[in-house]
């Protein structure tokens, strides 16, 4: 996906030296809040925009012309190296991270982050790497926390941090971690945003204050950039755990940033603690259903030698292959009903819990 070359003598203007950067990540229930901040902004608006929005490797992503048709700026999937200008909305395309360099972007199909590419997280760390205190970091509707360490670190390099009011989201778990885990500058409606931001963006650039890197970020940002060999320092940015990654099995490591706990394989895969536990989770139902398709098997293959048997007058043979199908049937019971009850736990689920349980014995 290279940009191809302008032939034409016009030339896009260039981002300013004290320009914002505008980073905005959604999931589930997204599309309303990032259409209420699209359609707000006015056609003189300068700072340029990048949206990584979670969506499915085939989707058509129509996402730019939507939120074209409520926009005179421009509104389009970025190209890989394409120039970074002002006045310009840039959105993820599909089965694609989006990365911010000094000056361009980069469109690549590194590792999947929270299970998903495009992802939020990689995002925000490459912007927050390239022009540290000069990037707005907004996070908008949308189901578990994808985005959070992202949010963090452009707080750690001096970025201010906006979250959707989680009342206003349609999916208020993203705004919801986002609050809990990193220190939020602002959490309005969407509706607000366009207002917040133009108020922001003309404010005098405060001085450049980044805290020390407990993670090395550009480490991070060339794993997600498909870097040869970036993915084996993986290791390095944390202590090894005894999980193994849901999507190629690799031992993950641990890695901790101020409240937040995630972790990355040597392959690049990278998970927050409620993506993990969501992964595994639907990796042991696969297990369970690849089980019990074998005792289903098994089921078929045993009454087929008993019919076998009985068709041969012997029925003593007939009898114990019929017996061990029925034992069977009622073990491949147990694991469906094993499958029914599974839980799909996440931290908001458990504290949700927990406060049901303390209003009961109130």
């Amino acid at each position: 996906m290279k940009i191809k070359k302008d032939a034409g003598p016009a030339q896009e203007k260039v981002l300013g030296e004290k320009e914002r950067i505008i980073v905005v990540g959604g999931s589930a229930g997204g599309v309303n809040a990032l259409r209420a901040f699209v359609k707000g902004l006015p056609a003189d608006f300068m700072s340029p925009v990048f949206i990584a929005w979670h969506m499915s490797p085939d989707a058509s992503g129509i996402l730019p012309e939507l939120l074209g048709t409520l926009t005179s700026l421009k509104v389009a999937h970025a190209l890989d190296y394409e120039p970074i200008a002002p006045g310009r909305i840039y959105v993820a395309p599909p089965d694609h991270h989006l990365l911010i360099e000094q000056g361009h972007v980069r469109v690549t199909r590194g590792p999947k982050e929270n299970r998903f590419r495009p992802a939020i997280d990689p995002l925000f760390r490459s912007a927050a790497y390239a022009y540290r205190n000069r990037v707005i970091g907004v996070i908008v509707s949308g189901a578990l926390d994808d985005g959070v360490a992202g949010l963090w670190t452009i707080k750690n390099n001096g970025g201010i941090s906006i979250v959707q009011d989680p009342a206003d989201a349609d999916i208020p778990s993203m705004p919801q971690n986002a609050l809990r885990d990193t220190p939020v500058d602002h959490c309005v409606p969407a509706a607000d945003f366009p207002a917040l931001l133009l108020k922001i963006t003309q404010q005098r650039m405060p001085a450049r204050r980044s805290k020390p890197e407990p993670v090395p970020v550009k480490l991070e940002k060339d794993i997600a950039g498909d870097v040869k060999g970036a993915g084996m320092k993986a290791f390095s940015l944390g202590e090894l755990s005894p999980f193994s990654c849901p999507e190629c099995h690799g031992v993950l490591a641990l890695i901790k940033e101020g409240n937040i706990i995630r972790y990355r394989c040597h392959t690049g895969h990278a998970y927050s603690a409620d993506t993990l536990l969501s992964g595994l989770t639907e990796q042991v139902e696969q297990e369970l259903y690849s089980a019990m398709r074998g005792m289903e098997e098994s089921i078929l293959l045993l009454n087929h030698m008993g019919d076998h048997y009985a068709e041969d007058n012997e029925p003593a043979k007939a009898a114990f292959c019929f017996k061990k199908a029925k034992e069977a049937e009622e073990r491949s019971q147990q694991v469906r009903n094993i499958i029914s009850n599974q839980e799909a736990l996440t931290r908001e689920r458990i504290t949700e819990e927990l406060n049901m349980g303390k209003n009961k014995t109130a």
